[in-house]
C-alpha cells in the first residue's frame, strides 16, 4: 500500500479528536443532542485549522445509522460512516467551488434537493471554498438556501468569509475558527509521533510548531518534510536546515553590534549569518522576533533569555521601536527588492543610520539620570567649517554659573541668520537633524529656546528633545530649555537649504545661457537646459 501522508492518516474521524476549536464543537454537540439543527452552517477561518474536517465529522454525525437518530458520537463503523469518510456516499456531495463556479454548475447541483435521500436522514451539500462561486451562482443558491426542504442540509467552508455576499451569510449559522495555539500543535504533533515510534526532541516540534502559525494540516506537512530530510528521526540541526532558520545567538550578536554603533562588527555578524545559507527573509523574521522580546522585557519585566534582558537594558525604548518599525518596513518591501541579500543589508544599514550618538551603550539607568551639568569640559570641533553665530562662546565650559551668566549671548545677536548658521554645525545624529531641520527659529530669551513646527509635523519625542538640547547646550556651555509652537514654517534651515541649492542652481543656469555657443544651440534645435543636468565640475 502506498504511502499516505500524516494529515490524511490522522485525519479526526470524531469530535474528541478534533485538535482545539472546542467553541465550535460544543454548538455542533448541542444543536444534535437537542435535535436544533439549522438548514445551513457555514464554517470560516484561515487554512489548515479543521474547517472540511468538522463538516465531514458533522455530516457522519447526521446520517449516523448506528441510532435512530443524530449522534453527537458517530459510530464510523456503518455504511455511512464509512462511505462519508472516503467521499462515497450518495447523499453527501461535496462540491469545490473553486473548479465549479458558474451558475450552470450550480444549477445542475441543485436540482436534486427536491429529491428525499433514498439511504439517509439527510441530503447534505458540502461546499468548500464557497467564497469562490460567481455572483450569478449566489443568487441561484439564495431561494434554495433559506428555504430548503426538511431533509436537506446545507455545510459551507471558506476561508474569505468578507467574499461571501451578505444576502448568504444571513441565511447561515456561522461558525468562526480560530487559529490553534503553539502548544496544542506541539501536543498533537507528538502525540503522532509517538504513535509512529519516530524519535524527536523538544526543540524540534518547538520549531515546526512556531513554522506553522496556527494550521495544524501545515504543522503535519511540515512534520512530514522533517521526517524525510531526518531519514525517519527530528534533529533540531536538520529541521533548523529545512526551515530555513538560524540559532537566535547569531541575531542577538548582529542586535548588540548594532546596539552599539559598530558597523564593522555588525557587518561581520552579518556575513557569519549570510554563510549558513539561509534564507534571508526568514532572518529579517527572527530579528524582528528579538526586537519583539527587547520591547517585552522592557515594558513587562518577563522572563527572558540572559541575553535578551542585557539587550533591553542597555537599549532605549524608543530606538527599539524605531529599529522595529525599520524592520517591519524592509520585510513588507522584501518581496518587491531584486536582491534579498541587499534587502537585509540596508535595513541594518538604516538601523545603523538612525542610531543616536551617545545613547547606544548608555543604559536606560544611567541616561535617565544624566543632566546637562554633569557634561565634560567641551571643545567646538566644527568651527573651522562653519561660521558661528556672533559671540557664541567657544572656549570650554566655565565651572561656576556666574561666568556661566556673563558669557550667555545676548538676545540681539542671535537671530534667524545666526541660529541657522549654528543649526548646521551642532553635534546631531541624523535622525535628530533631519527632524528639528523642519522647524523655525522663533527667539532666544532667558536660556529659553522658542522654535516653530508646521501644522502636520507630530511633536518629538522626549528622547529626540533631550540630544537636541543636550547638542546645544554643548555648544552654548550651558543649559538651556525648548520650547516649540505651531503654525506657518517659511524658514527653517531646511528650507532655506533648498533656497540656497534653487538660488545657486538659477545662478548656474544664467550663466550657462550666457555662453553663446550653448545659446545658438538651443536656439537651432529649440532646446531646453534640464535642471539635474547642470552638475559641479571639479578644476
Amino acid at each position: 500500500m502506498s504511502y499516505q501522508v500524516l494529515a490524511r492518516k490522522y485525519r479526526p474521524s470524531s469530535f474528541s479528536e478534533v485538535v482545539g476549536q472546542e467553541h465550535v464543537l460544543k454548538a455542533l454537540e448541542n444543536s444534535i443532542s437537542q435535535n436544533k439543527l439549522h438548514q445551513a452552517y457555514i464554517f470560516s477561518g484561515t487554512r489548515g485549522v479543521g474547517k472540511t474536517t468538522i463538516a465531514r465529522v458533522f455530516s457522519k454525525c447526521l446520517n449516523c445509522m448506528q441510532a435512530d437518530s443524530p449522534q453527537v458520537i458517530p459510530c464510523n463503523k456503518c455504511s455511512a460512516c464509512e462511505e462519508i469518510k472516503i467521499g462515497r456516499h450518495m447523499e453527501f456531495l461535496e462540491v469545490d467551488a473553486a473548479s465549479r463556479t458558474g451558475v450552470d454548475d450550480m444549477r445542475e447541483l441543485l436540482d436534486s434537493v427536491q429529491y428525499k435521500p433514498a439511504n439517509a436522514r439527510f441530503k447534505i451539500y458540502l461546499i468548500d471554498e464557497v467564497h469562490m462561486l460567481s455572483k450569478s451562482s449566489f443568487n441561484a443558491l439564495l431561494k434554495t438556501l433559506e428555504e430548503p426542504p426538511p431533509h436537506v442540509m446545507f455545510l459551507m467552508a471558506t476561508t474569505e468569509v468578507e467574499k461571501v455576499p451578505k444576502t448568504v451569510l444571513s441565511r447561515c449559522l456561522q461558525l468562526n475558527l480560530k487559529v490553534i495555539p503553539e502548544a496544542k500543535i506541539q501536543l498533537h504533533l507528538k502525540s503522532l509521533l509517538d504513535l509512529e515510534s519516530i524519535q524527536y526532541d523538544e526543540e524540534s516540534i518547538a520549531l515546526i510548531a512556531d513554522s506553522a502559525q496556527g494550521s495544524v494540516r501545515d504543522g503535519l506537512t511540515l512534520l512530514d518534510q522533517a521526517i524525510a530530510h531526518g531519514n525517519g528521526s527530528l534533529i533540531t540541526d536538520d529541521v533548523k536546515a529545512l526551515l530555513g532558520t538560524i540559532d537566535q545567538s547569531y541575531i542577538i550578536e548582529l542586535v548588540e553590534q548594532v546596539v552599539a554603533g559598530n558597523g564593522d562588527g555588525a557587518y561581520n555578524a552579518l556575513h557569519k549569518i549570510t554563510e549558513l545559507n539561509v534564507e534571508y527573509e526568514q532572518v529579517l523574521k527572527i530579528l524582528i522576533s528579538v526586537l519583539h522580546k527587547i520591547s517585552l522585557h522592557q515594558q513587562l519585566q518577563n522572563n527572558e533569555s540572559e541575553s535578551i534582558q542585557r539587550l533591553a537594558d542597555n537599549l532605549d525604548p524608543q530606538i527599539t521601536q524605531l529599529h522595529y518599525e525599520i524592520a517591519l518596513n524592509s520585510l513588507g518591501k522584501f518581496h518587491v527588492h531584486p536582491h534579498p541579500k541587499q534587502a537585509l543589508e540596508l535595513c541594518i544599514l538604516r538601523m545603523l543610520a538612525f542610531q543616536p550618538m551617545g545613547e547606544a551603550v548608555t543604559p536606560r539607568e544611567e541616561k535617565k539620570n544624566l543632566k546637562i551639568s554633569s557634561i565634560p569640559q567641551v571643545e567646538i570641533k566644527k568651527a573651522d567649517r562653519n561660521q558661528p553665530a556672533p559671540e557664541i562662546i567657544q572656549n570650554k565650559i566655565a565651572s561656576e554659573p556666574e561666568e556661566r551668566v556673563a558669557t550667555e549671548p545676548k538676545l540681539s545677536n542671535l537671530d534667524l541668520r545666526s541660529w541657522n548658521s549654528m543649526f548646521d554645525s551642532l553635534e546631531l545624529s541624523m535622525f535628530v537633524r533631519q527632524v528639528f531641520s523642519e522647524f523655525e527659529f522663533i527667539s532666544f530669551v532667558d536660556k529659553t529656546l522658542v522654535l516653530k513646527k508646521s501644522d502636520d509635523l507630530i511633536n518629538p519625542t522626549e528622547g529626540l528633545k533631550t540630544e537636541f538640547i543636550e547638542s546645544i547646550g554643548a555648544r552654548l556651555g550651558y543649559k538651556i530649555s525648548l520650547a516649540i509652537e505651531s503654525g506657518d514654517v517659511i524658514a527653517s534651515p531646511a528650507f532655506m537649504h533648498e533656497q540656497e541649492v534653487e538660488e545657486q542652481l538659477n545662478q548656474d543656469k544664467s550663466s550657462l545661457l550666457e555662453n553663446p555657443v550653448l545659446k545658438d544651440i538651443l536656439d537651432s534645435f529649440d532646446g531646453k537646459i534640464i535642471d539635474e543636468s547642470i552638475t559641479k565640475v571639479s578644476s
